[in-house]
């Protein structure tokens, strides 16, 4: 676990995130463009954001080697992959039955992470994770993920866009031990967004011509998700554990689910509503009494959505 100690409680910024993330599906659902180019907009934007502050990096992105550029070019593909899919899930099938598929993520990474880097988990973790998953089920079970051959299109997307971020969160592990975070996500961000931009262009999608209200929400998914949300996180990665920052994301299927349920009038039963419960209850155990014992390697990922 890293040592260092965050300016202000870790909670703080982790309950901005995952509100920030929250409202990722939504902005997706307003939207009629293209996912690929939601997402690549979304990037481009963050990247100009970030732009002004990439300065002083410029030293260390001299002294990069080829090993490290593959990696965040790989990490960016995954990044880009990502997106593709869980965004595109989000045509197909509701928020809360995409969103509760991407709260799987922990399962991936504590995955990777004991194969790749040989992380413990202590049994009390894995008991908060274990009623946090129980509540994923009870909204599983309550979303009609079987109801029809599209929501099953929809959650295999979902299911697929979690791998990746699987993916792309433990490669990004290994950059971080010798990049700063910011560097980090402003890299990969630019990698993803290129990457997005080739898939466009070899799929013949536009790249221009949208009206001024797509090109706001474009902004606000720079912003909100990206900006209070990825970036946040990358910070966190500072000062919190992998397993940490990838099981607050739990807390997205409840802040989306509530949010659609204001904002798309999605319903939500109260079987949903208890899965709900169960989830916040397992994440305040998790991270009340989820330390990690001593291991090789920290592990620091970014928490998507």
């Amino acid at each position: 676990m890293n040592s260092n100690r965050a300016p202000i409680p870790v909670f703080i910024p982790l309950f901005i995130g995952i509100i920030a993330i929250s409202f990722s599906s939504i902005f997706v659902k307003w939207s009629s463009s293209p996912v690929s180019i939601q997402a690549m907009y979304r990037l481009v934007i963050t990247f100009l954001i970030m732009l002004p502050f990439a300065g002083k990096y410029v030293p260390v992105i001299k002294s990069l080697k080829r090993t490290d550029l593959l990696l965040l070019l790989l990490s960016g593909a995954m990044l880009a992959l990502h997106f593709l899919l869980w965004m595109g899930s989000l045509k197909w099938t509701s928020v809360a039955s995409s969103t509760i598929i991407l709260a799987l993520q922990p399962v991936f990474v504590m995955m990777g992470a004991y194969f790749w880097f040989k992380e413990k988990t202590s049994l009390a973790a894995i008991g908060g994770m274990a009623i946090a998953f129980l509540g994923v089920f009870l909204l599983i079970g309550s979303s009609g993920l079987s109801g029809s051959k599209g929501h099953l299109t929809g959650d295999i997307m979902s299911l697929l866009g979690t791998a990746a971020v699987a993916v792309h969160m433990l490669l990004g592990q290994l950059l971080l031990r010798r990049l700063p975070s910011f560097l980090y996500s402003w890299l990969v961000f630019a990698a993803a967004a290129s990457v997005l931009a080739v898939y466009n262009v070899g799929m013949n999608i536009p790249m221009t011509g949208y009206s001024g209200r797509e090109w706001g929400i474009f902004a606000l998914l720079a912003v909100v998700p990206t900006v209070f949300g990825h970036l946040l996180f990358n910070w966190l990665m500072k000062y919190a554990t992998a397993s940490t920052v990838s099981m607050s994301v739990l807390g997205e299927p409840v802040g989306a689910s509530v949010l659609a349920f204001l904002l798309l009038n999605e319903s939500m039963s109260s079987l949903q509503a208890a899965g709900g419960a169960l989830v916040l209850l397992g994440l305040v155990l998790f991270l009340k009494v989820g330390k990690r014992k001593k291991q090789p390697v920290d592990i620091q990922p970014e928490a998507l959505g």
